[in-house]
């Protein structure tokens, strides 16, 4: 099996499906762990949700066995949360991207 990268840059669902793959986990199975539902775990992995919250992402990091900074969504949350309380970084940032 190859090793799993730290980061992945694939959008949330086809990560989730990759590491379930990877592991060799069924819906039911990862539902099992979770507690979520078999279906919405599906809704997940198709796109037809919203990225759930991160506590969300964080049980199903643990049971996918990555960390939650695996996924690109959640490392832009963090980010943008981290911005947020630095308006003068926001401001830095923007000058230097235009």
């Amino acid at each position: 099996m190859a090793r799993k990268r730290r980061f992945s840059e694939d959008p949330f669902g086809p990560t989730v499906e990759r590491l379930m793959n990877e592991t060799g986990v069924t819906y039911r199975a990862l539902a099992d762990k979770t507690k979520l539902s078999a279906g919405y775990l599906n809704h997940l992995v198709h796109g037809n949700r919203p990225v759930p919250s991160n506590d969300v992402v964080e049980t199903l990091a643990a049971s996918l066995g990555v960390e939650p900074e695996h996924f690109r969504e959640y490392r832009l949350r963090v980010i943008t949360d981290k911005l947020e309380a630095m308006p003068e970084l926001i401001d830095r940032l923007y000058r230097r991207l235009g």
